[in-house]
């Protein structure tokens, strides 16, 4: 299938419907384990998502600011790394929202 430029321009304007499962993916893995910025970028585009650094480490501090995340500094080589995991509330959340997308794959699938 070949995408033309028309695809790719919807594609960047639905971009905005889909930074909320971004949010959750990252949630999700920092619940497992702690994560950092760049592994969570390869992370993500495994799974589609084509996310720059420039607009991952701001969603990241935004999650951090909510409370979701809480970050620490971690010695990398010669240099640091910041490493973000879930909080108590973080995980409160996942939990919620699990059930959230849970009714709506169902609703949006019952149709298939």
């Amino acid at each position: 299938m070949t995408t033309t430029k028309s695809d790719s321009h919807r594609l960047t304007d639905d971009k905005d419907l889909y930074s909320g499962l971004i949010r959750l993916h990252v949630l999700h893995h920092a619940v497992k384990e702690p994560i950092f910025g760049l592994g969570m970028i390869e992370e993500l585009s495994h799974h589609g998502y084509r996310i720059s650094p420039g607009t991952l480490y701001p969603l990241l501090h935004g999650l951090e600011k909510k409370g979701y995340l809480r970050s620490s500094e971690q010695a990398n080589g010669k240099s640091r790394r910041k490493i973000y995991r879930a909080t108590p509330l973080g995980r409160k959340a996942l939990t919620a929202a699990k059930k959230k997308v849970r009714e709506l794959f169902h609703e949006l699938m019952e149709g298939e």
